[in-house]
């Protein structure tokens, strides 16, 4: 049976990378099943609204970052009240979305997904500047260092971890050690580089109404 969260990908015709491993498999979804789901003779999609088009970008980039959709408008509204105030609003959303502690242990290599990343954090394997944080909403500032509890490294899910990070490319913003399982903050998100699979101006217009 396909898992709910392939469904979500198919329905939004883009390939989000919410089941880790998997996505980068011939066993994806989007490659298997490149429609969205339901009857086989419902496959043809209709033209959407401008609302429409505004809803399905908004549903993209909250299910990118596996966000609630409370939360995830709460980001957005604390954006468009700098408006004005700050240059670029769009980078500014991706900033704070990439500075979440559990998308930072993702872009670091120690969960092979966002979904999975929060749990990680949620369950505390994680210290940050040595202090322990359960909080995947945490915000990272440059100079924090994010590094797996050294109780923590002989837990199952953690025993190949070491092998497959020496293979793991992390964002310009992130310096990871293999060896002493960390990582540091050494500079900003950006959105040129995390490049997201949206067009967020559409998310503001969303919001907007």
């Amino acid at each position: 049976m396909e898992n709910a969260k392939c469904k979500i990908c198919r329905r939004l015709g883009v390939k989000l990378f919410l089941k880790g491993d998997r996505c980068f498999s011939p066993k994806c979804s989007m490659v298997r099943k490149a429609y969205p789901p339901g009857k086989k003779g419902k496959r043809r999609v209709k033209a959407l609204s401008e609302y429409g088009k505004e809803l399905r970008e908004k549903q993209k980039l909250k299910n990118w970052y596996n966000l609630k959709e409370r939360q995830f408008r709460k980001y957005v509204k604390e954006v468009l009240e700098k408006r004005g105030k700050v240059k670029d609003t769009s980078a500014s959303l991706v900033k704070t979305l990439e500075s979440r502690l559990d998308n930072a242990i993702f872009r670091l290599g120690f969960a092979n997904s966002r979904v999975q990343a929060k749990q990680l954090v949620s369950h505390g394997h994680f210290l940050v500047s040595g202090k322990s944080i359960d909080t995947p909403s945490y915000q990272l500032k440059k100079g924090d260092v994010v590094a797996l509890k050294p109780q923590k490294i002989k837990k199952t899910i953690f025993q190949n971890l070491k092998n497959l990070l020496k293979k793991h490319k992390t964002p310009s913003w992130l310096e990871l050690d293999v060896e002493k399982l960390e990582g540091k903050v050494i500079g900003e998100p950006t959105i040129e580089e995390v490049a997201p699979p949206v067009e967020i101006s559409a998310i503001f217009e969303f919001y907007s109404r």
